[in-house]
């Protein structure tokens, strides 16, 4: 026998792994990834903690404008598609051309800080981290009102949209109007929980962040779900055009919005979030 082959025979085999180690291995990387999920939107989120409030607010306000094209989008695609019993799944995939604008414009909305600027207060658990992140959520809540308000105004009165579009604009905003003040708290609940997610998924999504974003909001608009920000173009369009009342506007859509936005993004995702990753962070 050659020194070789008695190399070979002496070197050690590697062992293969048993059902239990190869289980362990796998989920022990999968809270790896999760981990790393984790850090990059903390970290993402600690330097929107540090932004100025200018810059803050107009990028809050540029977000408010451009997630009024979810709603002008929709009215649009609703104007053109024949009265068939499909064309409310075709129409609703206009709801997500602002979220892709302001997602990948990198524009500050309100519901996606509901996560990010959340995780870093979460992992410190200091005041001072939880009032700056009171600072940001209300300059950006802020900015994105008056953005969609100024949208709104702008489709109501500047003449820019004909006559079918403007109808099918007004025919949207009241069906989501519909909902009583606890269906938009609880359907605010699964939007904020679809955008939270969004913001988790994003960071592992290369190159495929367009669909991304289009399948998740477009769930949003597909279940009748209530987010407070694109809410807000079709809640102020009925009240400027006079379709609806101060108290509607307020009280019926954007405090339980925005209270089931919070809840489902921040309470229910982002807390989760954390749990399952704090041994590895920690």
């Amino acid at each position: 026998m050659t020194q070789s082959s008695n190399d070979a025979a002496e070197k050690p085999q590697p062992q293969e792994e048993s059902p239990k180690q190869e289980a362990k291995r796998i989920s022990e990387a999968r809270r790896l990834r999760a981990a790393i999920l984790y850090e990059v939107i903390r970290v993402e989120g600690e330097g929107e903690l540090a932004r100025t409030w200018r810059a803050l607010w107009w990028s809050g306000l540029a977000a408010g404008l451009s997630i009024g094209f979810s709603v002008l989008s929709q009215a649009l695609l609703a104007a053109n598609l024949p009265d068939v019993g499909w064309n409310t799944i075709i129409e609703k995939m206009g709801y997500s051309v602002g979220f892709i604008i302001v997602i990948l414009g990198r524009q500050q909305l309100f519901t996606e800080n509901t996560l990010t600027a959340v995780l870093p207060v979460i992992t410190a658990w200091k005041l001072y981290w939880l009032w700056i992140m009171l600072r940001l959520w209300a300059i950006v809540l802020v900015a994105n009102l008056v953005g969609a308000f100024i949208f709104a105004l702008a489709i109501a009165y500047l003449g820019m949209l004909p006559p079918d579009v403007s109808a099918e604009v007004a025919a949207i905003s009241e069906h989501m109007m519909e909902n009583s003040p606890a269906e938009m708290f609880v359907k605010g609940i699964a939007a904020g929980w679809l955008i939270a997610a969004l913001v988790w998924m994003l960071p592992s999504a290369e190159n495929v962040e367009i669909f991304l974003i289009g399948l998740m909001t477009y769930l949003i608009a597909l279940g009748g779900f209530t987010h407070v920000i694109a809410g807000s173009v079709e809640a102020f369009y009925l009240w400027v055009t006079q379709a609806a009342t101060t108290l509607d506007v307020f009280l019926k859509f954007l405090l339980p919005a925005l209270a089931g936005n919070v809840v489902g993004g921040t309470i229910l995702f982002g807390l989760l979030s954390y749990a399952q990753v704090r041994d590895e962070i920690t």
